[in-house]
């Protein structure tokens, strides 16, 4: 029997035009496979451009995420484990969505890079970490400039066990490489810092699960940074970042009611000698994931796919201009954006240079935290369970990470405080150190990364040991070495950055640094001035020697190296510095 057709009612009415009103304000996205970004349906047939870009113009990472997406790469290294074999042409960047970069010809292996979120972890995730690292790598994990970690040497058979396994114990390498959102970062105190505004780190999870269960934002023109400040005493060098999140304290007697917010930083690229800067905005922090993800969009939709060295933010920005870009993020928003001068914002307090080592007061006056060295970042396995069981013994079973590649213990009572010294020393760690290792960094060099020109991790400890013993100096600095132009290892804030070069030395091709002096974050913010190019690392010693001490005999009273390097024109630095580069 034929039944009449009956009206809508009003609810259905309702939800059928919010449906076609959605269709009508979705971008339109042209693909030739499933990277349909904001929309994962198929493509039209014969689409001719991405985002407005003509297909036959994208660059040949944008090619391989057309034809098959990185999130849909599982199956094929499910085979590839059957089989013990590599992936092969664009499945090596497919496999990147999931963290695993095969990492040849450096190493003929795969490479893990987990997601930490806020460099937190508990100590049965320590454990399997290092359970991991033992059955799957090398035995060893490397801490990272994002307070992360990267387990090396995993043969192919080994990729899916070793996801599912970090899985098992609650985290994730999803999103880590490739054209992603990389690991969010958070101040490593948040939470019991002294001093800070804002306890950060549970905006940093929100991000995190926010980037993991939006599958468009896997599809982006190239890799992007996030990180929270809250105002601790420890830096988490946001201002590095494409998007850092500061919270600010607003008094009374302004436009907004008084009480806790975030400012807006955008578009740090320190490889590119960019620190981000304030963008002029002030939003509640019940907003942050909103924003970020209306940034990443708008980055999404216009960002460059057809140059990988221009396809950062930043260049973005350059191109329209801070106040263009935050209008096209509002029309991904459903709140308008507050413009409030950063001037009328209270002063955060200053950070502590070294406070991720050493014995430092916590917000409750009867708990510390300690902030452990690890030259280079690099530990075993056996190390990682010490750290789980003297984590879990001596306070409450928890670590953070830092970005200067070191961890904390928080909340140690001060009754535990000397018995866990003891027992960090017993075990081979050290909570102080002597001024260049407290500050060394080190990316991962070319002993595991086909980029890089030098062996950096060996050589930043050689350099700090030799350094160590011939100059004594009253205070630390920070000594980065990166291997090559990404600089992962951000060489351009420390206070001697080194960025690894071919040399040649008695007619031999050896490996070397390009130095450079006097950088810096937060309130020490400065891009590092070079003074040295393509300098043979048996040289460096005796050169960097010969520098320190001139230091040394011209400041004044109680001047620090970067104070000095900073109050000298470059003419200057040239004249007191460069004979020392002739005679190393």
């Amino acid at each position: 029997m034929n039944h009449p057709p009956q009206p809508f009612s009003t609810e259905q009415e309702s939800y059928l035009k919010g449906f076609f009103q959605g269709i009508a304000q979705r971008p339109v996205i042209h693909a030739l496979a499933t990277n349909t970004a904001l929309d994962d349906a198929p493509p039209e047939t014969g689409a001719e451009s991405l985002y407005g870009t003509p297909i036959d113009e994208l660059c040949r990472e944008e090619r391989i995420k057309l034809e098959t997406n990185g999130l849909d790469v599982w199956d094929q290294m499910v085979k590839n484990g059957d089989l013990n074999q590599f992936p092969k042409d664009g499945d090596v960047f497919r496999y990147k969505f999931y963290g695993m970069f095969y990492v040849a010809p450096a190493q003929d292996s795969l490479m893990l890079r987990c997601r930490i979120p806020g460099g937190q972890l508990f100590n049965h995730q320590l454990r399997g970490l290092a359970d991991i690292a033992e059955k799957h790598g090398n035995g060893f994990l490397d801490i990272t400039t994002r307070a992360n970690f990267q387990i090396r040497e995993i043969a192919p058979a080994s990729a899916i066990p070793t996801l599912t396994q970090l899985t098992d114990i609650g985290l994730t390498s999803k999103g880590s490489g490739a054209d992603n959102v990389r690991n969010v970062t958070a101040s490593p105190t948040a939470g019991f810092d002294v001093q800070e505004i804002l306890d950060v780190m549970p905006f940093a999870r929100e991000m995190h699960h926010r980037i993991l269960n939006n599958r468009d934002l896997y599809g982006l023109p190239r890799k992007f940074n996030i990180a929270y400040d809250g105002g601790g005493q420890i830096s988490a060098c946001a201002d590095t970042n494409d998007i850092g999140f500061y919270a600010v304290r607003v008094g009374e007697g302004h436009s907004v009611d008084p009480g806790v917010y975030f400012r807006v930083q955008l578009c740090g690229i320190t490889g590119h000698r960019q620190f981000a800067k304030d963008c002029g905005i002030l939003i509640r922090p019940e907003q942050h994931a909103d924003l970020a993800c209306a940034m990443l969009r708008t980055f999404l939709q216009h960002g460059n796919r057809t140059n990988r060295n221009r396809a950062r933010l930043k260049y973005l920005i350059d191109d329209w201009g801070v106040e263009r870009f935050l209008e096209e993020t509002e029309h991904h928003l459903d709140f308008s954006l507050m413009r409030f001068p950063q001037a009328n914002c209270e002063a955060r307090g200053a950070t502590l240079q070294q406070g991720h080592l050493g014995i430092h007061a916590q917000k409750h006056p009867d708990y510390s935290y300690v902030g452990v060295r690890v030259p280079v970042g690099r530990l075993s396995h056996e190390q990682l369970r010490t750290i789980a069981n003297l984590s879990q013994h001596y306070a409450r079973g928890e670590i953070r990470l830092t970005v200067w590649q070191n961890f904390l213990i928080p909340h140690v009572h001060k009754s535990q405080i000397a018995e866990l010294k003891l027992a960090l020393s017993n075990a081979g760690f050290a909570f102080e150190a002597n001024p260049f290792a407290a500050g060394l960094v080190a990316c991962t060099g070319n002993t595991g990364c086909k980029y890089a020109a030098a062996n950096t991790k060996s050589h930043a400890v050689k350099l700090a040991d030799e350094l160590a013993k011939r100059v004594q100096l009253d205070h630390a600095i920070n000594i980065h070495l990166t291997g090559c132009t990404h600089s992962c290892a951000q060489h351009y804030i420390g206070d001697i950055g080194m960025i690894a070069t071919p040399c040649t030395l008695d007619g031999e091709s050896v490996e070397g640094y390009s130095i450079a002096f006097g950088g810096g974050v937060e309130e020490r913010q400065g891009i590092a001035i070079e003074m040295f190019k393509s300098i043979p690392f048996q040289h460096i010693p005796d050169l960097l020697e010969a520098c320190l001490t001139t230091f040394l005999d011209h400041r004044e009273a109680g001047e620090t190296f970067n104070a000095f390097i900073r109050r000298h024109s470059h003419e200057a630095l040239n004249q007191l510095f460069l004979p020392h580069a002739s005679t190393s």
